[in-house]
């Protein structure tokens, strides 16, 4: 969706501490930027907010044409901003910066590499002139999906709405579609069973996500769509790999995950029922493609989901 931030001309907030301010301040002396303060985060955020709100006015705009050169200047300036806040981090190992931290700031900026590079992406499975967008969409969601390890982090993750619900989504499914073309392209060149480690590390990250997306309901979610969807993929490859029938491997992977989260979605009502707490982080009906403007407000990422059609073998 567009931006509803207004253009503004205000500053950016003072690099000072809350206890350095009181109400007899009159004159505010500002630290330098590169130390740490409890405003430095809303700073580095505020440094990358144009690049971004330039990525999301070029992805929204109904009449315009991307331009790949386009999409490697503006991803090169987020990448900057990247590098500028890793560097600020590891100056200041110091000071009180935890994961928590680190995690949220790599969510929010990076998280826009993926749809700025999707439409390539897509390309580059056929055009090797746009491998870099593949590489960069791989390590993003890759990045996004195995933060450092931070227990509050991963509570934001797991019962988090919005941004956190569609940035995981999208970046499950840049893996997704990456284990299904590396398992054609191997099965198709009969190197199956020689070059499996990359295979192997991409199983790791769906089975990661499956496990989230089990969480997700466990705190709340009702929609099973994606915890189905990546048990279906692995079902895929892991019948593919053994050489047994696809098409029986999905849908009895289907069949299992729908009675699995079915009998997570009872015990949630029974907890409600039983006055149990209520879980936080979700709205009535939320869902990992329903936004907070509707099932269309998340990213189109032209997923192609082949693997679902009765001839789900490779030729």
């Amino acid at each position: 969706m567009p931006a509803n931030i207004p253009e503004s001309d205000t500053e950016a907030p003072s690099n000072i501490n809350d206890d350095e301010i009181d109400e007899t301040t009159t004159v505010l002396r500002p630290h330098p930027k590169g130390t740490y303060t409890a405003a430095s985060f809303q700073i580095l955020l505020l440094d990358s907010l144009p690049v971004r709100l330039r990525i999301l006015h070029l992805l929204t705009s109904l009449n315009t044409q991307i331009s790949y050169l386009d999409v490697l200047a503006l991803s090169s300036e987020l990448r900057n901003a990247s590098r500028a806040y890793h560097s600020f981090v590891k100056e200041n190992e110091s000071s009180s910066i935890t994961p928590f931290h680190q995690n949220l700031l790599d969510y929010l900026v990076r998280r826009f590499m993926i749809p700025l590079h999707c439409h390539f992406t897509n390309k580059a499975r056929t055009n090797p002139l746009f491998a870099f967008s593949l590489k960069v969409s791989l390590e993003t969601a890759m990045t996004l999906v195995s933060p450092e390890p931070d227990e509050a982090f991963s509570k934001l993750i797991v019962n988090g709405g919005g941004l956190f619900r569609e940035g995981i989504w999208c970046a499950m499914a840049v893996i997704a579609i990456e284990l299904l073309a590396q398992l054609e392209a191997q099965h198709i060149e009969g190197t199956l069973h020689r070059n499996f480690d990359y295979i192997t590390l991409l199983k790791r990250f769906v089975n990661d996500m499956i496990t989230l997306s089990s969480e997700r309901i466990r705190h709340g979610e009702t929609n099973i769509k994606g915890h189905m969807f990546l048990s279906m993929i692995l079902a895929k490859v892991e019948a593919v790999q053994a050489g047994a029938d696809c098409e029986l491997s999905i849908a009895r992977s289907a069949k299992d995950s729908l009675e699995f989260c079915h009998g997570l979605l009872l015990a949630q009502a029974d907890s409600s029922l039983l006055g149990g707490p209520n879980n936080t982080g979700f709205a009535s009906g939320s869902s990992l493609d329903d936004g907070p403007e509707g099932p269309d407000s998340g990213y189109d990422l032209d997923l192609d989901w082949d693997f679902l059609l009765p001839d789900a073998g490779f030729p």
